[in-house]
């Protein structure tokens, strides 16, 4: 039995990234630890000769880098999205170290593609990109001064992943875990059926799918349990309506 390669279902999200330099900086980082995907939402500026000399060899990772418009394509068929976070943030998804990331990473990677979220090399990710990852990951750096490269913290990730993938053995195979774009699916599913009923009467929205993402944050969604979830929103769509419906039958000059 082939051993799994789980290196090759990780790849690397960069989003918004300002300097050409930090991508070529962290394709070399990439490289050096056999990672070879690349994804990148809304460069400034790629391609770049400032991204290709940084790159110092590494010039096939850019080559075959995937430009994205959105961070939602970029995490399309992911399973597993790790969002890197410098900063401590009033949420309640989970913050651990890279090393404690790394078993359920490669865990997950062994079977299906897993995504490590970088945000923007001056203010990292947003809240909304941070709704989109089930783990964040923070270096513990000096408190005193914690400014890290972009591209030395995908080499420090980069690191880690190879170290542990070296004496990997992933535990017996689940069920196949929902990916991003299937829990997209069911967030817009479950917001547009609380509209219907008039949940969101005495609620802001907004605040409410946040706090819900946070919470399905805290567990890995199966693609079944999707599903089923989902169907419940439908039956209860379709509920809501024919009690309308009778209401409007039973109260016609209202």
């Amino acid at each position: 039995m082939n051993k799994p390669e789980p290196l090759q279902n990780i790849r690397v999200v960069l989003s918004h990234t300002t300097h050409p330099g930090n991508i070529g900086a962290a394709a070399r980082a990439m490289k050096t630890m056999g990672l070879r995907h690349l994804y990148l939402v809304n460069p400034r500026h790629f391609p770049d000769p400032q991204a290709t000399a940084m790159a110092a060899g590494a010039d096939d990772i850019l080559a075959q880098a995937v430009v994205c418009a959105s961070v939602d394509d970029a995490l399309h068929d992911v399973v597993l999205t790790i969002g890197m976070t410098a900063r401590t943030r009033d949420i309640s998804i989970e913050v651990v170290s890279p090393r404690a990331a790394i078993p359920e990473i490669l865990q997950h990677a062994a079977s299906q593609p897993v995504a490590l979220l970088f945000g923007t090399e001056m203010s990292g990710l947003t809240n909304e990109e941070v709704g989109k990852a089930q783990r964040l990951v923070n270096i513990p750096a000096n408190p005193d001064y914690s400014s890290l490269n972009l591209a030395a913290a995908v080499q420090l990730m980069a690191y880690e992943l190879r170290v542990g993938a070296v004496d990997f053995a992933p535990a017996a195979s689940a069920q196949p875990l929902a990916t991003q774009a299937q829990i997209e699916g069911y967030f817009h599913h479950l917001e547009q059926t609380l509209q219907e009923i008039g949940f969101f009467t005495a609620q802001k929205p907004a605040r409410l799918m946040q706090r819900l993402r946070r919470l399905y944050a805290r567990t890995r969604l199966e693609l079944d349990e999707v599903n089923i979830l989902r169907g419940i929103l439908s039956v209860t769509t379709e509920y809501n309506a024919r009690l309308r419906k009778r209401y409007q039958e039973e109260h016609p000059d209202v």
